[in-house]
């Protein structure tokens, strides 16, 4: 499998979606979402202290409904007004640690790309790889992961900095959170970055790059 550098000038934590609804409290949080949001956060001081940009997502529509698109008939969430940006469940989560020199990135789709100046901030940054961590690791984290390798950039997938809530199926019962987690790394290391877990970034930054 890869191992990417971790150069701390031209890397970024990307921290996908840790908001309310997405962490705790909600059938749309994943089960261990505090305990993946406090992981995350400590991994943010570290990266602050080695100056590692940190950015933070958030997966919001406009409350008109003018941005939805077919997302609204696919997704009971957007529907329901769930993450409507009027909607005080669609902000950070206390837990994200969200800090004033941090970057904030408003997101209208799954991945953190679309729609968005993300891709432009990193350029200009000349930021070429990503930690990436967040919730959840089978939609947005995924989809950003796939994106983010598609433009070239080194995507570091942050195993236990990521979590999953299960899935009703399609006719063949439910998938569970565990399941779907590990299905997702699987793919991710066999075609679209390195899968490591949190500590193991935190040793490397503070060991040096590799």
């Amino acid at each position: 499998m890869v191992r990417f550098p971790i150069e701390p000038t031209r890397t970024a934590l990307l921290l996908v979606d840790l908001q309310r609804v997405f962490v705790e409290g909600t059938p749309w949080a994943a089960p261990d979402g505090p305990a993946v949001a406090k992981r995350l956060a400590r991994l943010a001081g570290i990266c602050r202290e080695h100056r590692i940009t940190v950015i933070h997502t958030a997966h919001v529509v406009r409350t008109d409904g003018s941005n939805t698109g077919i997302m609204r008939e696919i997704v009971p969430l957007i529907a329901d007004g769930l993450i409507d940006e009027s909607n005080p469940l669609a902000e950070l989560h206390p837990l994200a640690d969200f800090r004033s020199e941090d970057i904030l990135v408003r997101k209208p789709r799954f991945g953190a790309f679309h729609g968005t100046d993300l891709e432009l901030i990193l350029r200009t940054a000349q930021i070429d790889t990503l930690l990436i961590g967040g919730i959840a690791t089978h939609v947005c984290c995924d989809t950003t992961a796939r994106e983010a390798t598609a433009r070239d950039f080194k995507v570091l997938f942050l195993s236990d900095g990521t979590a999953c809530f299960s899935l009703p199926g399609t006719g063949t019962g439910p998938v569970e959170a565990d399941d779907l987690q590990r299905a997702v790394l699987a793919t991710l290391a066999f075609g679209f970055g390195e899968v490591l877990s949190v500590d193991s970034a935190i040793h490397r930054i503070r060991n040096g790059s590799m």
